[in-house]
């Protein structure tokens, strides 16, 4: 028998319950042993649960007992969560996570905690909830090398940002709507303020280089400041808005960074809608692939976590492409200020005409927008240096500047 533990009993810890019982029959089939929960650590009881029985308080109960193999961390955080990890390695121990804040600031200590005590350190569940894009890369990838990563990895943004598109309503309308259904916390910030999704490109970088960034080093922007009007212009320019989470690797170094884009129509990126994430990688020899599928959720997370349970403990684990990440050396991350793009803007003026004189001055040959509301100077620059563009939209040039967004790379 197969004995592991669960750490943290909320919406995740609950879910891994329900898929053991759930897929019972067909995990004995793959592990040859039937999965057993021996202990669920939380500081709450849980008497009317059926596993009610298994709750401890201690988490030296969990690390000293020899008969308890994997335990599933699904607290969240990153202090007591990775102290019990560590508890937990240090017992001989394999850990599988959902946590994405403790897998992007602390990983290295843990991957190498692992390796040392000889057993196994999995996070599919911290990125893209169900969707197995990390068991992708260490596996069917693992023969390629990864130079871009472009992914929508945030439901509750997406979901926003598909009722703005959709509905035309208005940034703080779609969210109030998300709290309503529960997508989003009554403090969104993580979400909306792109920090759910830097710690996920952290994880998938780290993944393809074994090098994980540090988190100041991730260009992070909100996208609260998306408007209606912006999802208008998007759709004119024959695409829609969409928060990515985006790394470029190549030449020793890496750059990672999370903006709101403008998505073409014609990537499949621009037709994820709702709660589902979408994660896009490229390489040389695969070229593009895509994951798609829902990025959250109580049974689809658990049902990742159970996937690297299975991993564990039938040593699919140890055929995977090792993580052996180091932490990123100073200057291996490029500054976000190094990077090019296209930018679409939009000023306000009483001078449209002249105002476009002036961008094609500056950035030299622009384009402009169809349809543009009266009053208003749209157009999508050539390709710029961030760096370049900053000091341009800086001084007086575009005084009536009410948007400024970039044009997702090829």
């Amino acid at each position: 028998m197969i004995q592991i533990a669960i750490l943290g009993f909320g919406v995740v810890g609950g879910g891994i319950t329900e898929v053991l019982e759930q897929n019972k029959a067909a995990l004995q089939r793959m592990v040859h042993d039937e999965i057993r929960v021996k202990y669920i650590l939380d500081r709450l009881e849980f008497p009317d649960s059926p596993y009610g029985d298994r709750v401890v308080h201690d988490m030296s109960v969990i690390a000293n007992d020899p008969e308890v193999s994997i335990v599933c961390e699904t607290m969240g955080g990153a202090g007591a969560a990775f102290d019990f990890t560590m508890q937990a390695i240090r017992g001989g121990k394999s850990v599988v996570t959902s946590n994405k804040e403790l897998v992007a600031k602390r990983g290295v200590e843990i991957l190498a905690a692992a390796k040392e005590m000889g057993v196994s350190y999995l996070c599919e569940a911290s990125v893209g909830g169900g969707i197995p894009q990390i068991r992708g890369m260490r596996t069917s990838l693992a023969g390629d090398t990864i130079t871009a990563i472009d992914g929508i990895m945030n439901g509750t943004t997406n979901y926003i940002l598909t009722r703005m598109r959709q509905d035309g309503a208005t940034f703080e309308a779609a969210l109030k709507e998300a709290q309503t259904l529960g997508y989003a916390e009554a403090n969104p910030s993580a979400d909306v303020d792109g920090l759910d999704a830097q710690r996920k490109i952290m994880i998938l970088t780290a993944i393809a280089t074994n090098m994980l960034a540090d988190e100041k080093d991730v260009y992070t922007e909100t996208m609260t400041k998306i408007t209606p009007a912006d999802m208008d212009a998007a759709a004119r320019w024959g695409g829609t808005v969409k928060l990515l989470g985006s790394s470029r690797i190549g030449d020793g170094h890496a750059s990672l960074y999370v903006c709101p884009f403008f998505v073409p129509g014609t990537s499949p990126l621009a037709n994820i809608d709702d709660v589902y994430n979408g994660i896009r990688f490229v390489s040389p020899v695969t070229a593009d692939v895509m994951y798609y599928g829902r990025g959250a959720g109580r049974l689809p997370t658990a049902g990742a976590v159970v996937s690297d349970v299975v991993a564990a403990a039938c040593g699919l684990a140890e055929k995977e492409l090792p993580m052996d990440w180091q932490k990123a050396p100073e200057g291996y991350v490029l500054p976000f200020s190094e990077n090019t793009f296209s930018y679409y803007v939009r000023v306000k003026t009483d001078a449209v005409r002249e105002t476009l004189e002036k961008a094609s001055l500056v950035f030299g040959d622009i384009k402009t927008l169809p349809d543009s509301p009266t009053g208003y100077a749209e157009f999508i620059t050539p390709p710029t240096v961030e760096s370049e563009a900053e000091h341009a939209f800086a001084g007086d040039t575009f005084a009536g500047l009410e948007s400024r967004i970039r044009i997702m790379p090829a």
